[in-house]
């Protein structure tokens, strides 16, 4: 598949590479993990094959052979050789085929996979990519041709469409944990973040996503020691806003962790727009 407009920003992502945060790796990956598992079931994937995760869309890419792909996580226009396409579909496309995929109208991630999925380089056990320590195949360039992998064994399900839940366009909630670090709060501080509204800032990446909304006063002052972090802790910074830490996050932190997004709620996070509202429940 050669690769004529990339978008934004077009990442290779699997599953990622966990199990090695003791050595100083965060896992990475997919950040809407259910989209890239979906996608691979589509075309007869296994669900770790690596695919490509297309920030906003304004992606062009041509193929120069036969394949089955399919494009899930965010919503908005494809097309297949200027004619539409269904997203959330196992497509067919003829050699020479153009795929274009358009400016999301809803979240922010699309995932792209193609049966046999993308054949990078691996490196420490994953072909993803880590924005923050560049381990993994580098952002992909237009011009850029990636290979494609053998095809599986599993054939390509006899499904028309699968079902399709598109990223919410109003206020989303995610369910949380407690963080190790709640104690260093006051009563008020936690009560606050359960009854606020939030809303996803500007400064939102594959690292973290930082909320603007009000202060969260600590209890604790002084400094913390750097202590492990897990995807989905909501680190809080000197100005009392939370951030919370995804896929690429580094895997100490020196900000009181106050609670922890559930692992279910995660993928919604990875499809927040900037200025969507965001709310907190109880897991």
């Amino acid at each position: 598949m050669v690769v004529v407009e990339p978008g934004p920003l077009a990442l290779v992502e699997d599953l990622g590479r966990p199990g090695l945060a003791r050595l100083g790796v965060a896992g990475s990956g997919a950040l809407d993990r259910s989209a890239l598992r979906l996608a691979n079931r589509l075309v007869g994937n296994p669900d770790g094959a690596a695919g490509l995760e297309i920030l906003m869309g304004g992606f062009r890419a041509r193929f120069d052979d036969e394949a089955w792909l399919a494009v899930t996580g965010a919503w908005g226009p494809v097309a297949l050789d200027d004619r539409p396409a269904p997203p959330y579909t196992a497509l067919r496309a003829s050699a020479g085929a153009m795929l274009e995929i358009g400016t999301a109208e809803r979240g922010v991630r699309y995932v792209l996979a193609v049966r046999g999925g993308f054949d990078e380089p691996v490196t420490l056990g994953s072909r993803s990519r880590d924005t923050l320590a560049a381990i993994g195949p580098g952002p992909v360039a237009a011009g850029a041709a990636l290979s494609i992998g053998a095809r599986p064994e599993a054939s390509v399900p006899l499904l028309d469409r699968a079902a399709a839940f598109p990223p919410p366009a109003g206020a989303v909630t995610l369910a949380l944990m407690p963080g190790p670090r709640a104690e260093w709060f006051t009563d008020a501080a936690r009560t606050t973040l359960f009854d606020a509204e939030w809303r996803l800032s500007g400064q939102a990446d594959r690292v973290g996503a930082r909320l603007t909304g009000p202060a969260l006063e600590r209890r604790v002052p002084g400094e913390l020691a750097s202590e492990a972090t897990v995807p989905g802790s909501i680190q809080v910074a000197g100005d009392g806003r939370p951030t919370i830490l995804l896929a690429d996050r580094p895997v100490t932190g020196g900000y009181p962790v106050i609670a922890i997004v559930a692992p279910a709620s995660l993928d919604a996070v990875a499809q927040l727009r900037p200025g969507q509202e965001v709310r907190f429940r109880h897991a």
